[in-house]
């Protein structure tokens, strides 16, 4: 079950990407909403990865988490900044339009 949370975090990573990419080719009027669920996915991969790295102090398993920690970082703080950039970019393109 554990086992899960790595792809659980890789799923909602993606899904915080795809959210706002989406919204920018389609020109949807709710862009607030597209930005509040991805940077929600944003927030639920980066607890996976938190829940995960406790699992491992946990059961002790200070080898892996001396292999992984370096990956995870680097890819929790891509994860944050590129989830960022997309939805800032959003936020410039479309605050000035009303949604109906």
């Amino acid at each position: 079950m554990v086992g899960l949370l790595n792809i659980g975090s890789l799923v909602f990573g993606l899904i915080a990407w795809i959210l706002p990419a989406v919204h920018l080719q389609r020109h949807a009027k709710s862009w607030a909403a597209f930005s509040v669920m991805s940077i929600s996915a944003c927030a639920i991969s980066l607890c996976f990865q938190i829940f995960n790295t406790y699992h491992l102090v946990k059961i002790g398993d200070w080898t892996a988490l001396m292999d992984i920690m370096g990956g995870v970082a680097f890819s929790a703080a891509v994860l944050l900044i590129v989830t960022v950039v997309l939805n800032v970019t959003t936020l410039l393109l479309y605050r000035g339009k009303t949604q109906s």
